[in-house]
């Protein structure tokens, strides 16, 4: 199967060469790139969410071989869905699924289903491959979409990609696609993504979880972003950093219904 992209036009440009101009924009920032275990990453269009993106993957050393978690948006598939054969297709590239490392976590872990169907329109991992691409020309990826899950199933998850990094003795990056909180003012976004950024921080997964159900953070990505969290823990990761935040109020001047985006670097 050649996954055929379903946002370009939309969350990016669908023409290659403004594609590349776009990606080479955001990534031109000071930063020295850095070996990492995960990143926290947005999936909002570019003009939004772009420039927290360029700045988390500048900071980034991307390897030929990308875990991709992303959440579920459209509800369709299994809660937990993987591609173990075929590409994915960008204006800039054709992506290969590693199905090596693909079909032994899916054998690893009874939670994760092949399901095409799950990727078949989810922007939140698509997003995320012109980046990628860019950094790495060499990329093959494992690409995971999560819906709902419990804690436990995401230590499930999370053990199993640790062992599979483990075993595969190679670096294996993993890109958590998140936005933050959605669709309220300002201020009350700058206070919930802060909190949902700290739990990051302090590299607790559980405790993330909790805060986004209690405080109401619409927080898209926290199932991926947990589940990140746990296996680079299980892989002796003991930092989290921010690499930029800020909401869609700070690009386009409306601070009254506002989405956050965080950058975030887990070693």
């Amino acid at each position: 199967m050649i996954r055929k992209p379903a946002v370009a036009g939309q969350f990016y440009p669908a023409d290659k060469k403004n594609l590349e101009q776009e990606v080479n924009k955001y990534l031109q920032v000071k930063a020295i790139p850095q070996k990492v275990i995960g990143i926290i990453a947005p999936h909002a269009g570019y003009v939004f969410s772009g420039r927290v993106a360029g700045q988390v993957y500048a900071a980034t050393q991307v390897p030929e071989k990308c875990l991709v978690l992303s959440p579920n948006h459209t509800g369709q598939g299994a809660r937990a869905a993987i591609m173990t054969e075929g590409s994915w297709s960008i204006p800039t590239g054709q992506i290969p699924v590693n199905s090596e490392l693909a079909q032994k976590l899916q054998t690893s872990c009874e939670i994760i289903k092949e399901d095409e169907q799950a990727h078949m329109f989810e922007h939140s991992l698509e997003v995320q491959l012109p980046f990628l691409l860019a950094k790495q020309p060499k990329l093959s990826i494992v690409p995971l979409t999560l819906g709902r899950l419990n804690f436990a199933d995401c230590e499930k998850i999370g053990g199993a990609i640790a062992d599979l990094i483990k075993e595969a003795r190679e670096q294996i990056l993993m890109v958590a696609s998140s936005d933050l909180n959605h669709y309220e003012n300002q201020e009350i976004t700058e206070h919930k993504d802060k909190q949902a950024i700290n739990k990051v921080l302090h590299m607790d997964p559980e405790g993330l979880l909790q805060t986004c159900a209690q405080e109401k953070i619409t927080m898209c990505g926290v199932i991926p972003t947990a589940i990140m969290l746990i296996a680079a823990k299980l892989l002796g990761a003991k930092h989290a950093k921010l690499i930029k935040h800020e909401t869609s109020g700070d690009v386009c001047g409306d601070y009254s219904a506002v989405v956050g985006y965080a950058g975030i670097i887990v070693y």
